[in-house]
Order: C-alpha cells, then sequence, then structure tokens
C-alpha cells in the first residue's frame, strides 16, 4: 500500500451498513414527511465519525520484540507488541504469517495487557529450513469495529534455522589441508598444538603460555597464539539453483533444504575458526569469499537467504570460471546439487578440471514426489521402483566425477558426517 494512503481512516463493512441503514430512514422520512425516522438516522450517521475521532489522531508507532525456541521439527515463537502512545492494546488486530515450509501445530495464543499484546505460536518444520519469519501485521480498530488505521511497526529481523542434529559438530572434523599459505615453511620448532598460524583474540579458556604478552602490551588487550593444528581446512559451500524438469514447486524444496544443510555446515565450521566461503549459481554466480569470524557467518547467512531459483539453461562452465576468480583451486568444495538432468551433472567435471575437489550431498526429489500422486497403488509401486533405480543410475554416474552422497532422509547427514571423517570410504550413496 502507498505510504501516503496508510494514514488514512479505513472504514469497516459494519460502517457501511449503518450508513445504508441511515440512508435508508433518511428516505422513509422524507417520502412519509415524519422526523422521526430522521431522528433516528442520526446515531447511525454520527457513529463512524464519533469511532474515528474517539481513537488516534495519526499512524500509531508500534514496538515488536521476538524470541525462538523449540529444537528439530519443533518451532515455537513468542514476542510482544508495546505502542509507546496512549493506544489500547485491546483495540490492536494482530495477524502473524506464516512462512513457508512450517505448517501450524496449535492456534496462536493471545495475551492483553494494560500495556502490551502477547504471543504465541507453534509451528513445525517438516523438513529442515532456512527461513525469515516476517513480521506481524498489526492494524488498529475501534471498538465498535466501524473504522481501523494501519500502524507503523519496527521489528527485528528473525530467521528460523532448523538442520540435521548431526551438523552441530561437524567442524570439529579436521579436515585435510587443502591448499598452502603464501610464504609457509616447516619448522622443527613448533608450538604447543602445531605450527604458528597467527594472533587472535584471547579466549577465557586460553592458558597463560598461549597469550602472546608483546602483542597484548602494544594493543591494549589480551592475544593469543593460534597455530595451525587448530585450525580446519577451508570449505565452499556451492549451491546449485537453476530450476530442473521438476518443476519450480518440487526445486524450491529441495534448494530450501540445501539453503539450511549449507548454514548448519558453515556455521559449525565457522565455530572451529575455519575459513568458509559460499557460491550460489543461477544464470550468474553470487559469491562470498573466504573467511572466518563473526561478519562473515552474516554474509553467508545473508546470501543463503537471498538465493532463489532460476530458470534452467545457464551453462555449468561459466560456475567452474567464476568460481576459479573467487576462490583458490584446492579448496575443499562442497556442491549442493540434485543431479536429476544431464545439464546439472554436467558441473562436476567443469568443477574438478579447475582444481576444486568437490563432495556432492545431493537432496532426493523422490520423498517430494512420493506426496503427490494420481496413480493407483500398484503403479504407484512400479513408478516408484524405476525412480529409484533412475536416481541409482544417476548417482553412479556422479561418482565417476566426485564422492555423491544420496540424501534421501532430509533429518539426517549420518552418511555425510562419516565421509569427512574417513574420506577414502567409496561408495554412500
Amino acid at each position: 500500500m502507498p505510504a501516503g494512503r496508510e494514514t488514512l481512516l479505513r472504514w469497516r463493512p459494519r460502517a457501511y451498513l449503518l450508513l445504508g441503514a441511515a440512508a435508508l430512514l433518511l428516505v422513509v422520512a422524507v417520502a412519509e414527511r415524519n422526523p422521526v425516522p430522521l431522528f433516528l438516522a442520526l446515531p447511525f450517521l454520527l457513529a463512524g465519525p464519533a469511532a474515528a475521532l474517539a481513537g488516534p489522531r495519526s499512524t500509531p508507532h508500534l514496538t515488536a520484540s521476538r524470541n525462538q525456541a523449540g529444537s528439530a521439527m519443533d518451532v515455537r515463537i513468542g514476542g510482544a507488541i508495546r505502542s509507546a502512545e496512549r493506544v489500547d492494546p485491546r483495540d490492536l488486530f494482530v495477524e502473524l504469517p506464516r512462512p513457508a515450509g512450517l505448517t501450524e501445530t496449535a492456534r496462536p495464543l493471545f495475551e492483553r495487557t494494560r500495556d502490551e499484546v502477547r504471543f504465541r505460536l507453534s509451528w513445525r518444520a517438516a523438513e529442515p529450513a532456512m527461513v525469515t519469519v516476517p513480521a506481524p501485521r498489526v492494524v488498529w480498530r475501534d471498538a465498535t469495529g466501524l473504522v481501523e488505521r494501519s500502524t507503523t511497526l519496527d521489528a527485528p529481523g528473525l530467521v528460523v534455522e532448523r538442520y540435521p542434529p548431526e551438523l552441530l559438530r561437524i567442524g570439529a572434523i579436521k579436515l585435510r589441508r587443502t591448499m598452502v599459505l603464501p610464504g609457509e615453511t616447516l619448522s622443527r620448532q613448533i608450538g604447543p598444538s602445531g605450527m604458528f598460524y597467527g594472533i587472535r583474540d584471547a579466549a577465557p579458556n586460553d592458558p597463560p603460555r598461549r597469550i602472546n604478552w608483546p602483542a597484548s602490551a602494544r594493543t591494549g588487550r589480551l592475544l593469543a597464539n593460534e597455530f595451525q593444528v587448530d585450525r580446519t581446512g577451508d570449505v565452499l559451500l556451492v549451491l546449485d539453483a537453476r530450476g530442473t524438469e521438476l518443476g519450480p514447486v518440487v526445486d524450491d524444496r529441495l534448494l530450501s533444504v540445501s539453503r539450511a544443510a549449507a548454514a548448519g555446515i558453515a556455521d559449525s565450521f565457522l565455530r572451529e575458526k575455519a575459513r568458509v566461503g559460499v557460491g550460489v549459481f543461477g544464470e550468474f554466480l553470487d559469491a562470498v569469499p573466504l573467511g572466518t569470524g563473526r561478519a562473515q557467518r552474516d554474509r553467508v547467512r545473508t546470501a543463503l537467504l537471498n538465493a532463489r531459483l532460476t530458470p534452467p539453461g545457464a551453462p555449468s562452465e561459466r560456475c567452474a570460471i567464476s568460481l576459479s576468480r573467487y576462490f583458490p583451486p584446492g579448496v575443499t568444495t562442497i556442491l549442493f546439487s540434485t543431479l536429476v538432468d544431464d545439464t546439472i551433472s554436467d558441473l562436476l567435471p567443469y568443477l574438478r578440471r579447475r582444481g576444486f575437489p568437490v563432495v556432492v550431498l545431493s537432496p532426493s526429489p523422490l520423498p517430494v514426489l512420493s506426496e503427490s500422486t494420481i496413480l493407483s497403488a500398484q503403479d504407484e509401486a512400479v513408478a516408484a521402483r524405476l525412480s529409484r533405480l533412475l536416481r541409482r543410475d544417476r548417482i553412479a554416474s556422479a561418482w565417476r566425477e566426485a564422492p555423491t552422497i544420496d540424501w534421501e532422509e532430509y533429518w539426517s547427514l549420518g552418511r555425510f558426517v562419516e565421509f569427512l571423517r574417513r574420506p577414502g570410504t567409496r561408495r554412500l550413496g
């Protein structure tokens, strides 16, 4: 709605009914030449303006606080809406939109006090998800329900992340070194936990011998030495956001699952002080270069939240060329791809030729396709068997280029974690 119209009052359907009744009484008064219907119509005519004058004169300004709880599939959202002006919370009507991918398990609960409107939501995530919860929509309505006015609401962003529990500790896996640092030389004199790498802010549990006292004296804050054994290998997460023959509905659900898994992997490795980069390939490549720290976590999250499905047809070689511009060869690359058709599968040889050691995490479309069927039970069993055979053939073809994990149970990534621990394992699809 345009900003200029948001400040105007809007008449509710009940107000039009009263105006219609008043007009009818006026017609009766004129036709019968009787002043009694005229006096009866007067309250109906004045009810609307009186309700408008009884409310706020301008657009009410509200603030909202929200928090989330729950784990795995359970999502619970709580919060409160307050007004800095003299607006009765009982006159505020709140609409809480639900993002796609979450289902409602119980009706919203509201509690109105003299100062605020509190609410509680109970949702369920049927699949791993990383979604932004829209801000509540709040309107002011008078007690009689004749007029309403829009409000302005300041609500901080809220992102719900639900991914397989195995990803919480996946960053603790020490990946093989995937690149050599510039000027790196080996020395027999090593620190308490490996080769010296750099200096970082000291943590509360760092022992005194790890504190770099000269550097701490120069900067005025405690700094600690960081060693190579403390670090894992660099990780590059690549999402293939090109559409497939499955259609936009199925493709969007699979992209949402991949986005949630990528967020969990990135968050776990960043907590272990590893460098993480992200590339989202649609028509072109959107890249977040390798980095670490909280700022990198926010950049990765923003890039994943902005990942959108694009039409098919973008050449796979464009992705490999673009990745070589942002990331050095040799970095461990985790590719999220459905491997549905040959165009998607062609990306693997291009990445390998550019020097990116790829591990493919492929969300299977079979669980999504099995939800909707128009066939009989016997035909559905035959179709499911043929789809599974075709899927196994796709995975086997991808294994010729790179290790491939067939991710069919969306809430479990045990096989993927096991592969990172033992990269010599062959077939995990």
